[in-house]
């Protein structure tokens, strides 16, 4: 069994939709995904709905603080934002391999719904496209 972390600044949206993505490319009787926080601010809203309209629901995942996985051996951290890969603490896994890719935080974007509603789209499926690529790179 591979375990494989995400981790974010708040385990609110790119993190959790990078987690909905893993789970949806591997098989989980072979990868466990988590997913956690520098700190935990809750699952956001618009995650869950821009997920649902591809057919994936995260809603049952949950906000983690990145302490609540301390005894894992995690085989990859991937790091989905600059503040968690600056802020990342050290983690007792010899093998880890540690990826970072930047992705603009969509619950920043201020402005008309349909322009918060877009900025979603366009993470989650940047997001996906990182997911699929790291499943081939890394996995396969």
């Amino acid at each position: 069994m591979k375990n494989i972390l995400v981790l974010c600044t708040g385990n609110s949206c790119r993190s959790q939709i990078a987690h909905g993505w893993l789970n949806y490319y591997t098989d989980s009787s072979k990868i466990q995904i988590y997913s956690a926080g520098i700190e935990a601010h809750g699952l956001n809203k618009m995650a869950i709905e821009t997920m649902s309209e591809i057919g994936i629901d995260i809603s049952h995942q949950k906000s983690n603080l990145i302490s609540d996985y301390d005894k894992i051996q995690f085989d990859f951290i991937i790091t989905v934002c600059d503040n968690a890969k600056e802020n990342c603490p050290v983690f007792h896994s010899k093998n880890s391999k540690k990826i970072h890719k930047n992705f603009s935080d969509p619950s920043k974007i201020n402005g008309d719904i349909n322009k918060i509603k877009n900025s979603f789209k366009k993470s989650r499926d940047e997001i996906r496209d990182f997911c699929k690529n790291f499943v081939i790179e890394n996995l396969i």
